[in-house]
């Protein structure tokens, strides 16, 4: 892999890139589920789950619905497909307790803080996330990420989440960066990568997901290898 030359400012994303989400909500709904009482095994929960969020938050990003019918309805869905009578209250005290456990799991992606040190006397470090934000920052500072980033830039403050343009560009003011020298690394092809470059910045896809090969920029498996080109 070839050196990028000319950066002086790189943009991470948060959950699935450096916070490493898949854990940590597993763990946040392992507790959960016993707390509750819920009679279902975790891994089967979590199999009818996460494809549900995942769409639920794709419609989401894309402004469809809002931060409130997630929370409620990613939950009711699942137990609706599990055929688990739970009420409404309870699962609306259940995703309140989601979003509020969520943050005292902090396991961070392999090799995320082996990378901010080796990068963070090289560049200026900020955060871009599509997360919300109350449960963002606490996750940055519970898992004691906060020293590395110079500006924290979250969807529920700018009003728009990636892939839309003016999250980048707000990202870019604030930090009084130009975006041909800005480079942004995350594991979604598009919100991260995509939304990034529409925006005029250079872009790493970090392939967490195992998302099919492309063309669009640089892609890597281990944020370690991050060391090769920075």
């Amino acid at each position: 892999m070839e050196k990028i030359k000319g950066i002086t400012d790189i943009f991470f994303d948060l959950d699935h890139t450096l916070w490493d989400f898949k854990k940590n909500s597993s763990l946040t709904f392992e507790y959960l589920l016993k707390k509750y009482k819920i009679d279902i095994d975790l891994n089967t929960f979590l199999k009818i789950y996460i494809p549900i969020n995942f769409s639920y938050w794709k419609l989401y990003r894309d402004e469809k619905i809002t931060k409130e019918f997630l929370r409620h309805n990613r939950l009711k869905s699942t137990f609706q497909k599990l055929n688990l009578d739970v009420k409404d209250k309870v699962i609306d005290q259940i995703s309140d307790d989601y979003i509020f456990s969520l943050p005292n799991n902090n396991f961070l992606i392999n090799n995320g803080i082996l990378i901010l040190d080796y990068l963070m006397d090289k560049y200026k470090l900020h955060i871009i996330t599509n997360g919300f934000t109350e449960v963002q920052n606490k996750k940055i500072i519970n898992s004691n990420l906060k020293k590395y980033f110079t500006c924290i830039i979250d969807s529920e403050t700018v009003g728009v989440k990636k892939p839309n343009s003016r999250i980048f560009n707000y990202a870019l003011e604030v930090s009084n960066a130009n975006p041909e020298n800005s480079l942004m690394i995350g594991d979604n092809l598009e919100a991260d990568v995509l939304g990034a470059m529409n925006a005029g910045f250079n872009a790493i896809h970090f392939n967490n997901n195992n998302e099919p090969i492309h063309n669009h920029c640089m892609i890597i498996d281990d944020l370690k290898n991050l060391k090769e080109v920075l």
